[in-house]
């Protein structure tokens, strides 16, 4: 179930449009709004296996993803390359600077926090992650048409 949040965290904007009226559970809007009660904008898409929320809350655009049961498996929210912990910011700085930055999310949940950042250069495209901090690993390599 993780694997599956961690990579639906990869394509939330290319998630498959589900239907617009969602019926999102009692048990999942109530965990919802406990956690997020001054949460505006909120749009519901749900998937195999779990609820997605969208939403703005405290001014910044976050994404949450809950179980059917109402348990929150995990939270994404964009962020800038300036919000990476110091060795990571290095470390791009070090081992990419030939490449710019084309998205960059921080994914939270049970396990940690994970930073998912995508690189690319005229002919190629890269997406690294770093789980808690660590070093950053490939994750996904691409080339360009």
């Amino acid at each position: 179930m993780k694997k599956i949040i961690l990579t639906l965290a990869i394509a939330i904007s290319s998630m498959v449009v589900f239907a617009k009226d969602v019926k999102v559970s009692t048990v999942v809007l109530s965990a919802f709004n406990t956690e997020f009660g001054d949460a505006k904008e909120v749009q519901w898409t749900v998937g195999t296996g779990f609820y997605k929320a969208a939403f703005i809350y405290n001014e910044q655009y976050v994404t949450a993803f809950y179980s059917f049961d109402g348990q929150m498996l995990g939270l994404a929210r964009n962020i800038s390359s300036l919000d990476l912990p110091g060795n990571l910011q290095t470390s791009l700085k070090k081992d990419y600077a030939d490449r710019w930055i084309t998205e960059l999310f921080e994914v939270s949940n049970e396990d940690g926090t994970h930073y998912y950042i995508t690189l690319e250069q005229a002919d190629s495209k890269i997406t690294l992650k770093s789980s808690n901090g660590g070093k950053w690993s490939v994750y996904k390599k691409s080339t360009k048409a």
